[in-house]
């Protein structure tokens, strides 16, 4: 790409002017020009990012990947050393926060598993997941909790965003569905009473998974706190047609958060991911749409795809795809 971390700083001309600057000004002025590089200092529009365990477990290897090899500003924090980011100790939230500085590099949002659970009062989804998510695993009485704990970590790691879901998809929402609002809405204002943001995603695994049904919870949770995580691949996954068909129903100033991967349809109904540029979803257009309508938080790369063998090859595949579909997009970043 035509910008790059790289150039930025040496551009800066950052040696001669560091030696002229009292020492007591130096720490005001690193933080001022640290905050300017990692809000993204350039022409991207968007906080362009990566799942760090999309690429490793290893923390401190997939900060070093999104900062030195793809040239990011931004990473979104979802589990590492075999642990979910919720579960991380104080001296492990101290490591990765001392890890994330030393690459320059701040956190999208906390992408937690909040709400990834069976509705309580239904009975059993049939979508309902029994392994392990990431690391993580908390039945109903344990949300609560849950939530407090992932606004202590957006303190931690300075974000404002707390990503969620709405439940495994029921056969039948309808008659569940007002009460599930009624929790994500209760959620939301606690979020609120410490002005973070409540992100939920479309998955397609839960009750919200399409930009139709996107647009329907937005709708009926009108909270400016609460605000969604676009997932065109989840929704091109359960046979939506995300970009335009979805994307044009979402109130585009409610859009928090964006995921990029991409899928192939296989003969069986089902559906593969793959790198992002070789499957369905019309990248190109959705990403134009984003920058037209002044989306300006994060795009985090989700490859899910592991087609190369092992997760940090096909991550760098992927975000090799995403760097190119941003061109033919017109986007610089």
């Amino acid at each position: 790409m035509a910008y790059t971390r790289r150039r930025a700083l040496a551009g800066l001309g950052l040696a001669g002017l560091w030696a002229a600057i009292p020492s007591l000004a130096k720490k005001a002025a690193a933080s001022s020009l640290m905050g300017r590089l990692a809000a993204g200092a350039g022409t991207c529009p968007f906080r362009l990012a990566v799942i760090n365990d999309e690429i490793t477990q290893d923390f401190e290897k997939a900060c070093q990947i999104v900062s030195g090899d793809f040239g990011l500003y931004w990473i979104e924090l979802r589990s590492m050393w075999n642990k979910n980011v919720t579960a991380l100790d104080a001296k492990q939230v101290e490591d990765a926060r001392k890890i994330l500085e030393e690459h320059k590099l701040r956190v999208t949002d906390i992408a937690s598993p909040l709400f990834k659970m069976d509705w309580p009062e239904a009975p059993r989804s049939s979508q309902s997941e029994t392994r392990d998510q990431f690391h993580a695993d908390f039945d109903a009485s344990a949300q609560d909790k849950l939530l407090e704990r992932c606004i202590s970590l957006c303190k931690s790691f300075n974000t404002d965003r707390i990503r969620c879901f709405d439940y495994w998809r029921l056969d039948d929402p309808k008659p569940y569905r007002a009460a599930i609002n009624a929790k994500l809405r209760q959620a939301a204002e606690r979020c609120a009473r410490d002005n973070i943001i409540l992100l939920l995603e479309n998955e397609m695994s839960c009750n919200t998974s399409t930009g139709e049904e996107s647009a329907a919870v937005l709708k009926a949770i009108p909270n400016r706190n609460f605000m969604l995580n676009w997932d065109p691949g989840n929704a091109a996954a359960i046979g939506s047609t995300p970009y335009p068909s979805g994307y044009e129903l979402l109130p585009k100033e409610r859009i928090g958060h964006c995921h990029c991967k991409d899928v192939v349809s296989k003969p069986d109904h089902k559906y593969d991911w793959a790198p992002v540029g070789g499957g369905m979803v019309d990248w190109v257009g959705q990403l134009q749409a984003l920058q037209r309508d002044g989306f300006h938080y994060g795009l985090s790369l989700e490859t899910h795809w592991r087609g190369a063998g092992t997760p940090e090859a096909s991550t760098r595949i992927s975000m090799d795809g995403l760097k190119k579909t941003l061109t033919k997009a017109g986007i610089s970043c």
